[in-house]
């Protein structure tokens, strides 16, 4: 497994998915999905081996928020600060899955 090599239980309740204003993601909620568009410039403080190994992950595969929850040595807040920060600068897209509840599914 990445991020560690085991499954961790998240250290506090997941934070349940919030309503944002029109035009902006929501950023909270474990079903969101997270995709590394760009590296992000991080402060010093930033440049931790937990977050190189998360923005890894983010750049070859989308993840969801309770994914990251589980793996990331992180407190569920402290993610989200970083989660927002990336979004504002561009770096991260967020995918909403619920925008696709009662479609078709593609076939082949």
């Amino acid at each position: 497994m990445l991020l560690g090599g085991k499954r961790r239980q998240a250290r506090r309740p997941a934070l349940q998915g919030t309503r944002s204003a029109p035009g902006e993601p929501r950023l909270r909620g474990d079903d969101l999905i997270f995709r590394l568009k760009a590296w992000p410039q991080l402060p010093e403080s930033g440049r931790t081996a937990e977050i190189y190994r998360m923005l890894s992950v983010m750049s070859s595969q989308p993840v969801n928020r309770k994914w990251l929850v589980e793996r990331c040595d992180m407190a569920p807040q402290q993610l989200d600060k970083l989660l927002a920060r990336l979004v504002r600068e561009g770096a991260l897209e967020v995918i909403d899955p619920t925008r696709f509840a009662g479609r078709e599914p593609a076939r082949a």
